[in-house]
């Protein structure tokens, strides 16, 4: 009988510790998640370190998230193997979910570039389904983007600026401008290789000056233009711009508040920082599974207390630096 006893209290104890090595393992998804905008302080003169990753939860895990965007005080993540957008508070939990595969109201085929308006609207671009969706903050789908002309066939990268809809669109080579009522306001670019050409762009940003960078991934080079869609010049990592390129099939792309460029490099792993005579500053990254390492990065955001976003695609995570 004391065996017995024994042996059922030995199973349970076995039991118990499988359950709890289970959840702890499960649990440990990343390091312990700090507040941003507590710590973040771009003026501190600093330079930017890694700082927390952003997993999503058990039950959903993103699965190679390709672009991310800070809208109102959340962060929004197109989590595109799952064909949906995930949303995190600023500790890294995971809030809200939306989207499911399809071709309708609310659906996506391939969400790539995410960006969110002054009402906090999303705007989210399906690369494969060719049009752009507009959401609430919570995810309900209010509207496709009115491209009344029918101009977009594959957008990438998104971003608003000064009421203003910036989207590459990767299969015609361009860079569309748009009011928020579907106007079209500009067009640059073109397929090709020459100055204010494009292959492949992939991502853009603008700094406060109202510059225009487009990352031009087929030509591994960022492109730089005033407000008025006139070329102004090349970064490349290389003195004059026409050099070697330091990165390879450069992404994401965004400008902090002093007007430093970062610059993703998708197939070294790395991100690029540039002044704004095109001279490296920094680098962050390079590849591995570490914290504060890289595989295949993608978008990038860099939101107003100088927090650096990024979609590490492979590691199936939102890393920062700040």
């Amino acid at each position: 009988m004391k065996k017995s006893t024994t042996y059922i209290w030995m199973s349970a104890m076995v039991v118990l510790s499988i359950a709890l090595f289970s959840a702890i393992t499960f649990m440990d998804l990343g390091p312990t998640l700090k507040p941003i905008v507590a710590a973040a302080n771009p003026t501190d003169g600093g330079e930017p370190e890694f700082r927390q990753s952003f997993y999503g939860s058990f039950e959903a895990p993103l699965d190679k998230p390709m672009d991310v965007a800070k809208i109102g005080e959340f962060i929004y993540v197109s989590d595109t193997k799952n064909t949906q957008v995930q949303v995190f508070d600023q500790s890294g939990n995971n809030v809200n979910a939306f989207g499911k595969k399809g071709t309708e109201k609310g659906q996506f085929q391939f969400p790539y570039g995410i960006a969110g308006d002054k009402d906090e609207q999303v705007y989210v671009a399906d690369l494969y389904n060719g049009n752009i969706s507009i959401f609430t903050s919570k995810g309900e789908f209010i509207k496709f983007f009115p491209d009344n002309d029918k101009l977009i066939q594959s957008p990438g990268g998104l971003r608003i600026y000064d009421e203003k809809l910036y989207v590459t669109d990767i299969k015609s080579n361009k860079l569309f401008i748009f009011d928020l009522q579907g106007k079209k306001l500009m067009e640059i670019g073109g397929a090709g290789q020459d100055e204010g050409k494009f292959i492949a762009p992939n991502a853009v940003a603008v700094d406060r000056d109202n510059q225009i960078y487009v990352t031009d991934s087929g030509n591994n080079r960022v492109q730089v233009f005033n407000k008025d869609g006139k070329f102004i010049r090349i970064i490349n990592g290389s003195d004059d711009g026409k050099g070697t390129a330091l990165f390879v099939n450069p992404r994401g792309v965004a400008v902090d508040s002093k007007g430093t460029v970062y610059v993703v490099s998708n197939l070294s792993h790395n991100i690029y920082a540039f002044d704004q005579d095109g001279k490296k500053v920094r680098e962050l990254g390079g590849m591995g599974t570490d914290n504060g390492q890289l595989y295949l990065p993608n978008g990038l955001f860099i939101d107003e207390f100088g927090a650096i976003y990024v979609t590490d695609t492979i590691n199936q995570r939102i890393s920062v630096f700040y």
